[in-house]
């Protein structure tokens, strides 16, 4: 590394990949340098994705970064477009990405105890026809994920349900990745309680809806129509 400069290992998702035609890069910036800077460099060194960089999503170590936030020596950033550990046995919970099949009754075991009379479970299918909005038909979804940073954000979804619903038991969040065909479940997003009426039905819709928002995963949509990467409107802010 040259004296006053730090080193950067950048990564590209989704689009981002594409415009930039490479996964990762190796990168130097001078000492100091912000967020804004390290925009500035990708614009200027991979030309298709300069049109697009003032609206990535960046995060510098597995946590959401912003333009004024200083880069430090050997940190590792990515850049991606908006988001279409152990706990205690008290408060089970499950966060993973996969590419296996997903199991309903194995996940909903990891978090079911002995005073859990409730379960509220939301599963993502592949559409293979969409019928309103945009009448199209789909032949596959191929997602990606930035799986560090997105375990971290399922890890922070969950303890946001928690400060909203405290009767919640246990949860799980888990999305797949890869090449999925209709009628497949994609995400499952599983609460359980003593009862029903503890939030386990607000707390799993609110999860998922939390994910599409903050969570790094993304989808491309490929279909007779042609392919197209699929993201969200929302952009994350410092308190995400």
């Amino acid at each position: 590394m040259t004296i006053g400069m730090i080193n950067l290992k950048v990564l590209f998702f989704a689009t981002f990949r594409e415009y930039a035609g490479v996964r990762q890069v190796e990168l130097e910036l001078p000492a100091g340098a912000q967020v804004q800077d390290l925009r500035a460099q990708l614009g200027q060194r991979y030309p298709a994705l300069a049109p697009h960089i003032a609206s990535a999503l960046i995060s510098v170590d597995h946590e959401f970064a912003f333009d004024e936030d200083l880069l430090a020596d050997t940190a590792e950033v990515a850049v991606f477009p908006r988001v279409s550990g152990g706990s205690p046995v008290s408060q089970p919970e499950h966060f993973a990405i996969t590419d296996q099949a997903l199991d309903l009754d194995q996940l909903l075991a990891q978090i079911t105890l002995p005073g859990t009379g409730a379960a509220c479970i939301f599963t993502g299918i592949v559409r293979g026809l969409t019928s309103r909005d945009d009448p199209h038909e789909t032949v596959y979804l191929e997602y990606e994920a930035y799986q560090p940073m997105a375990e971290v954000k399922m890890k922070q979804i969950a303890d946001e349900i928690r400060q909203r619903w405290p009767d919640v038991q246990g949860i799980a969040i888990v999305q797949r990745v890869g090449r999925l065909y209709p009628q497949t479940p994609t995400v499952v997003i599983a609460c359980t309680a003593a009862h029903r009426d503890t939030g386990v039905f607000e707390a799993a819709r609110y999860g998922i809806d939390r994910l599409k928002e903050i969570v790094p995963v993304w989808k491309k949509e490929v279909g007779p129509q042609g392919e197209e990467w699929i993201e969200g409107e929302y952009t994350p802010g410092q308190d995400d």
